[in-house]
């Protein structure tokens, strides 16, 4: 996730910048070019600052040219489009007339509702201290507020490859924000690392754009840890 705090809605084009590619830590590890006319939803995101973050303290450093960093750089490129672009049809890492999303068996949606309500409404949904009915944008400030030095993304192992992808998956990031719950109270974080562990089943064509993602994490696990007395 690029931080919302971080993003210049007056740059409404072109293409990411090494930094955001990881170039300048010599590993490209999200290659996303847009379609020329590709308008970003908030600004053209920059990831230099979550970059940092997934470098300093990822897990697993997986070899070029692998199944697992093929699956890491078309998840991260989704993210790009899935949180920067409001079209789907400038979407380039899904099939938009396939595509559905579902968390933990439950019921999928579409391309477009994904890109109305925002990846983190889809994937959390409605928990006891957070509600998915937030706007995309609102969702996106909180979370980077949460997460102020990035919520870093990576792929733990790849257990089968194209066309049904099943791989598990990391999300992290220090607690060092302000995370505000479902009633409007804020929550100032303790600094600990918050270590989110997943499952993903990804169906893609021949040309490796996805059809389908079957998620399966407990949302429980990433909302709690956020919640201070």
């Amino acid at each position: 996730m690029a931080l919302a705090h971080e993003l210049d809605k007056s740059i409404q084009t072109g293409y990411l910048s090494d930094e955001s590619k990881g170039l300048t830590y010599g590993e490209l590890i999200r290659d996303y070019e847009p379609l020329p006319d590709t308008k970003w939803r908030f600004g053209k995101p920059n990831y230099t600052r979550v970059n940092k973050f997934y470098f300093e303290n990822r897990m697993m450093k997986h070899k070029e040219g692998s199944l697992e960093a093929v699956v890491s750089n078309l998840v991260k490129n989704w993210e790009v489009e899935s949180h920067h672009i409001a079209n789907p049809h400038q979407w380039k890492t899904m099939d938009v007339s396939k595509f559905q999303a579902a968390v933990n068996g439950g019921c999928p949606c579409n391309a477009q509702l994904m890109a109305d309500v925002g990846p983190y409404n889809m994937l959390i949904g409605e928990t006891a201290d957070y509600t998915g009915k937030v706007s995309f944008e609102d969702s996106n400030k909180n979370f980077s507020s949460t997460f102020p030095e990035g919520f870093a993304w990576e792929v733990l192992e790849v257990y089968s490859g194209p066309p049904t992808v099943t791989f598990k998956w990391r999300h992290f990031g220090k607690m060092s924000g302000t995370f505000t719950d479902k009633t409007g109270k804020e929550h100032k974080g303790n600094g600990e690392m918050l270590n989110l562990i997943g499952m993903c089943i990804a169906k893609v064509n021949e040309e490796l754009k996805i059809e389908s993602l079957d998620i399966y994490y407990s949302p429980n696990d990433m909302i709690k840890p956020l919640l201070t007395k």
